[in-house]
């Protein structure tokens, strides 16, 4: 997996300040993309050991509130492999800190088993996801007055709630 960049205090994508990870690669290449130089899965630096190590470096710190995984696309089969162990790691050494993914498929169509982006490791991936921010971005849907999404078709779902109860939570910041 590549990435293209790692901001370590953002307050933009996701609630408090957190570490945000960019990930390369992306088939969804939504018209008005904020980043659709990220759509190619090659752009940008490998991760590598050093970049985990330096991610959990980042949110050491007690006033960083999570991790956000933004793209391109995290949810492509391509990065999930890479950024379940990167949860991993991140839940094991900080457990209280949570999980933001921003996401251009939708939960119920591609993420569940049977859905075109679902792979082996999608179940594991999104049990470590606190709050999937779900749906394309659709120029056409901007609002700029929305928290933590860019256009209206967009959700902001509690993920543990969702697992837990077999449908779709959606969560307090979707407001």
């Amino acid at each position: 997996m590549y990435y293209s960049n790692i901001k370590k205090w953002d307050i933009a994508d996701g609630a408090g300040v957190r570490v945000t990870l960019f990930v390369s690669g992306c088939t969804n290449r939504c018209p008005g993309c904020f980043q659709p130089e990220t759509w190619d899965f090659h752009y940008g630096q490998p991760f590598t050991q050093e970049t985990l190590e330096e991610i959990l470096q980042a949110l050491e710190p007690e006033f960083i509130r999570g991790l956000t995984l933004l793209g391109g696309e995290p949810m492509e089969p391509e990065n999930q492999q890479v950024l379940a162990g990167l949860l991993k790691a991140v839940k094991e050494k900080f457990p209280a800190k949570d999980v933001w993914c921003y996401t251009g498929f939708t939960y119920e169509e591609d993420l569940r088993p049977g859905g075109r982006r679902h792979c082996d490791v999608t179940d594991e991936l999104l049990a470590m996801v606190d709050v999937l921010v779900d749906g394309r971005f659709v120029q056409e849907k901007k609002n700029l007055t929305l928290s933590f999404r860019g256009s209206e078709n967009q959700r902001v779902i509690d993920m543990p709630s969702t697992l837990q109860t077999g449908r779709v939570v959606l969560s307090e910041w979707n407001g």
